[in-house]
């Protein structure tokens, strides 16, 4: 019989990280590209929401059955597979934009494919990472992939919103492009381990209809997994439905894209400094409490983001806030994966991202109409909310996306807060035992 091997390397996470870290920064740039594109033809928030929501939706449809797949397959090609088709979904918008026959509802289409691919690569990284890494590290590797995330996001808005008006969205698609065979090239090098099964994962899995409902199975016989679950699903809607940050600078700044960058790289920057300081701390031994303060802490900063008028305030307000993301993400991560089997991730952190995928897209699918119908209106002079908070968020363009996002993340602030008085979300760490990885 095969012993049981543990992870005891960072060497084949880190392979992989430079890869993703090059493919995440072409991503981000074309996102931001996009962003700039559809605004100056349609100076609207809810086509930008729409964008989101068109990327959100495949997660859902995925997550109903990715999951048993990621179990059962090999979780190496998986993620090329998910790189390669998103690679080609921006040779077709490159193609689309050199003929002149880009619109709208392509940045839609392609959003999706992209959302449901990426889905699929960054499920199959994330269940390997228990079998990759040590479990001590998991905190440390939350913070390097924090570290890639927030690393592209200061390089990359900074370079899209400067190359934008030199190479334009072409230049930067082919930049994209190029970062994704940088990103196959470092997965076709490593060696990532499959799980070892276990035997009640194999025996529950026999019919088709076990195999796709296991993942809710498991996490609804843990009380405090269902606990972390709702708590996440709570701010994921109010985040997203306050998704209209990049509407509300551009209308707030006249349109200038190099204070949306400078802006949005620095949530990225502050991101970077909390990622470093993370990896060199490893985190608090009381990781709830790195999620809860954390997550606090972040949109805290945020509403200063909303209530701010001037560039030095939103550039101050997303640094800090970028701060605590990588605690935050970090630690709500680290739980996951101490406390799943690594033979069943694939599949409950499926069923976790189903859940997400039914909130999520809600928030995206409200953020637009009810900043360009309710909240937009509600603020300009003679609105009904003008005269009460006028003073607070002025009457100008743009006042009424910063009062959505402004109340949206005091909401989040709040239940942070609330959530220490539930013993079952509070001492998940004390309640569920950790597991012992194996691999095979």
């Amino acid at each position: 019989m095969t012993q049981p091997t543990h992870p005891n390397s960072l060497r084949t996470f880190t392979i992989i990280w430079i890869g993703q870290v090059a493919s995440l920064l072409g991503s981000n740039m074309t996102s931001f590209a996009m962003i700039i594109w559809a605004w100056q033809l349609t100076e609207e928030a809810t086509p930008l929401s729409l964008l989101a929501f068109f990327t959100e939706i495949p997660v859902l449809i995925a997550s109903a059955f990715a999951g048993v797949f990621i179990d059962r397959w090999n979780r190496k090609l998986m993620m090329m597979i998910g790189d390669t088709v998103a690679g080609l979904s921006n040779v077709a918008i490159l193609i689309l934009f050199l003929t002149n026959h880009l619109e709208i509802w392509h940045l839609y289409l392609t959003g999706a494919i992209n959302g449901l691919f990426g889905y699929i690569q960054g499920l199959a990284f994330s269940t390997s990472q228990s079998l990759i890494v040590p479990k001590q590290h998991y905190v440390r590797v939350g913070a390097m992939i924090s570290l890639k995330t927030f690393g592209s996001g200061v390089l990359a808005p900074a370079l899209a919103g400067v190359l934008y008006y030199i190479i334009g969205l072409s230049g930067i698609l082919v930049i994209d492009l190029v970062t994704f065979i940088i990103a196959v090239g470092t997965l076709a090098v490593v060696q990532i381990p499959q799980p070892k099964q276990s035997a009640a994962s194999l025996t529950s899995d026999r019919l088709h209809w076990q195999q796709l409902t296991f993942g809710f199975r498991y996490l609804f016989q843990r009380p405090s997994l269902v606990a972390l679950q709702i708590f996440a699903l709570s701010y994921i809607f109010f985040d997203n439905a306050s998704a209209v940050v990049v509407p509300m600078i551009l209308a707030r700044s006249d349109n200038n894209t190099a204070v949306l960058g400078s802006v949005e790289g620095a949530v990225g920057l502050g991101g970077l400094v909390g990622a470093v300081s993370l990896g060199i701390w490893g985190g608090p031994a009381r990781r709830i409490h790195g999620l809860l303060v954390g997550r606090a802490l972040v949109f805290g900063n945020e509403m200063m983001l909303g209530l701010g008028r001037m560039p030095p305030v939103w550039i101050g307000a997303n640094f800090s806030a970028g701060l605590f993301k990588p605690l935050a993400n970090s630690c709500e991560s680290a739980i996951w994966l101490s406390k799943v089997e690594p033979d069943v991730q694939g599949r409950v952190f499926a069923a976790s991202s189903f859940l997400e995928g039914i909130i999520s897209p809600l928030g995206l699918l409200i953020a637009g109409p009810l900043a360009d119908y309710v909240f937009e209106p509600a603020m300009m002079p003679g609105g009904i909310l003008a005269g009460i908070l006028g003073g607070i968020f002025d009457t100008s363009t743009g006042s009424g996306m910063a009062l959505q996002f402004t109340l949206f993340s005091f909401l989040v602030v709040l239940i942070c807060l609330v959530s220490y008085a539930f013993p079952t979300l509070r001492d998940v760490e004390d309640i569920l035992p950790d597991h012992n990885v194996a691999a095979g």
